[in-house]
């Protein structure tokens, strides 16, 4: 497709090293008539410079070198979960999701799903053609019943794998999208149908009226095995009989731009705790240099709550603070860790690869996170844990701390993860005032006060103790 001078488009595209003026499109597919018309409309209604694309791996693993906007890549199948977090950060632009049938059909269908249930302020932009386009053709949830692909060489058999997926019907369900339809490009009436359809999910993220989703059937010539006229035929006489077009809900005339629904966000680390505090915002301070922590153990010994009351004392202290938690199957029992970022200025990440502090309660973490430790940085273990055979690097401190033991001998054996935050307190490793930290931990106990009291009495205790 040639796209010089296209509105919205790049003037030429350098994804293969060099300046070209054609897309990585066969002839025939769909998807640069669909890129043409997204673009046409995101340029024609002003909106380039306040556009935010969500690019998944797939049909939209390279629109950031065609669409003259502003892009976040998104792994395959989350691009629904990646425009939810763009949509609430920055609900000043408009945020638009590029997805396929297999994209979002399989592997990201409950993201894209549970995103239209919130009635999330962002469009979705669908590609059905009935296969996975981009990685060789195999059978998607939308494949028609006996369509032959890669892994269907027999034609799709409905008794084993089930029926086409219709995903506009299914979204009809939900109560809370405002717009969803299903258009096709497989001829030129339908093209200027489509691109009215593209224009209209813009409109409704530009004035912030709730969750859109536009279902685009196209030709897909290539993995079709067909011409580009037969495989258009196809699309029209074949895929239309199982996906009807047309508008299957319209209600954005229904929604003014001041009245749309708000998507409710948590805006700090208060509204994770027991006690929501109302606190001014962080304050910008360039003599507090950013310190990364990294909490590790098994589920059931506190492990996430001692990163959320670090990252709530930060928080009473206007610091910039972010909190990220990670953990398997099991919460009780299975390996649990979280990421604490605090800083005199705004964090770019909540990822913790190489901590400054680590505070490791199993053997697991220890072997898994000691080695990542940033020079200069500290490892607090318990003296529980089996160290043999796991050095820490050099120019880390490591400190062995009695945790589990001072709890039982403070006659509250599940609190050693008090024990751990004493052991950050005694040592000086937050960078945050004892206060604080007691402040936080008995925050965390709001709905239990008398044991709030108890850990901050004991917090004390553990800070005086000498090994």
């Amino acid at each position: 497709m040639k796209t010089i001078e296209q509105k919205g488009m790049y003037p030429s595209f350098p994804r293969s090293g060099k300046d070209v003026s054609y897309t990585h499109y066969c002839p025939g597919c769909g998807h640069g008539i669909i890129n043409k018309l997204i673009a046409e409309a995101c340029a024609e209604l002003g909106l380039q410079d306040t556009t935010v694309f969500v690019d998944p791996v797939g049909c939209g693993v390279f629109t950031y070198y065609y669409w003259d906007a502003a892009h976040v890549s998104a792994a395959h199948g989350r691009a629904s979960a990646a425009a939810t977090g763009v949509s609430r950060a920055r609900p000043d632009a408009v945020t638009i999701a590029y997805q396929g049938d297999g994209d979002l059909g399989a592997i990201g269908f409950n993201n894209a799903f549970q995103a239209a249930s919130r009635g999330e302020k962002f469009g979705c932009i669908f590609v059905n053609n009935s296969l996975y386009g981009m990685t060789g053709g195999q059978m998607a949830p939308t494949t028609l019943d006996g369509e032959v692909t890669t892994t269907t060489p027999f034609g799709r058999d409905v008794s084993l794998t089930g029926w086409p997926l219709h995903v506009c019907e299914v979204f009809n369900q939900l109560k809370a999208p405002v717009y969803i339809a299903r258009v096709s490009v497989a001829d030129t009436k339908r093209i200027m149908q489509a691109k009215a359809a593209v224009r209209k999910v813009f409109e409704i993220e530009r004035d912030r009226k709730g969750y859109a989703i536009l279902e685009i059937l196209a030709p897909c010539p290539t993995n079709f095995k067909m011409t580009p006229d037969a495989a258009a035929a196809f699309c029209m006489n074949e895929m239309e009989k199982e996906f009807p077009l047309g508008v299957f809900r319209d209600e954005s005339e229904k929604v003014r731009a001041s009245e749309a629904r708000s998507v409710p966000a948590v805006s700090s680390c208060a509204e994770l705790f027991a006690e929501s505090k109302a606190l001014p915002p962080p304050e910008d301070d360039s003599s507090f240099a950013e310190r990364r922590f990294k909490f590790a153990g098994y589920g059931g010994q506190g492990i996430l709550s001692l990163g959320l009351t670090v990252a709530e004392a930060a928080r009473i202290e206007r610091r910039h603070t972010l909190w990220f938690p990670s953990y398997g199957p099991e919460q009780r029992g299975g390996s649990a860790n979280c990421s604490v970022v605090v800083s005199g200025s705004r964090i770019g990440t909540p990822t913790v690869e190489h901590p400054d502090v680590l505070v490791c309660m199993n053997r697991p973490s220890f072997a898994r996170f000691a080695p990542d430790v940033a020079k200069g940085g500290t490892v607090i273990v318990d003296e529980t844990v089996d160290r043999e055979g796991v050095a820490v690097p050099d120019g880390v401190k490591l400190i062995v701390w009695p945790a589990i033991r001072l709890a039982e001998e403070l006659g509250v054996p599940k609190a050693a993860n008090t024990m751990m935050l004493a052991a950050l307190e005694k040592f000086s490793l937050t960078g945050l005032s004892g206060e604080s930290l007691e402040e936080a931990l008995v925050a965390s106990f709001k709905k239990k006060p008398a044991l709030g009291e108890k850990n901050r009495e004991i917090l004390r205790k553990a800070v005086a103790h000498t090994a």
